[in-house]
């Protein structure tokens, strides 16, 4: 099992930016993708980001295209989410996870979660 951290959470305006990062340690590499999931109060768990470890392929929700990236630094094991023009609805708890299979028609079925961290954005 991958332990994974996510830090970088915190309280910004509308129209701000945040970084979020995410460190894995143990059974390192036998992750496929590295994502970002994202839960508001009073709602369900959503796909926010996911990459491909090896390649780097990207993917996102319609939410958040155009606005945040995914990235990822395979020597520190960490994975980042850069957030801009963030919106008082982005504000969740967003979590890190990974997927250990490879099957991209499975790409948003995680396995290894996160504890999460928190974003706040006030309008």
């Amino acid at each position: 099992q991958v332990s994974l951290v996510e830090s970088g959470g915190g309280l910004v305006q509308a129209g701000d930016s945040l970084r979020l990062s995410c460190a894995a340690s143990g059974r390192s590499f036998s992750y496929y993708y590295m994502g970002w999931f994202r839960q508001a109060p009073g709602k369900e768990r959503e796909f926010v980001a996911g990459i491909t470890w090896s390649l780097g392929t990207t993917y996102y929700a319609d939410s958040v295209k155009g606005r945040f990236t995914i990235s990822r630094h395979n020597a520190n094991n960490t994975v980042y989410l850069q957030m801009n023009s963030l919106k008082p609805e982005d504000m969740a708890v967003y979590y890190c996870a990974v997927k250990y299979g490879s099957s991209w028609l499975e790409r948003y079925e995680y396995d290894d979660w996160g504890q999460g961290t928190q974003v706040t954005v006030s309008s």
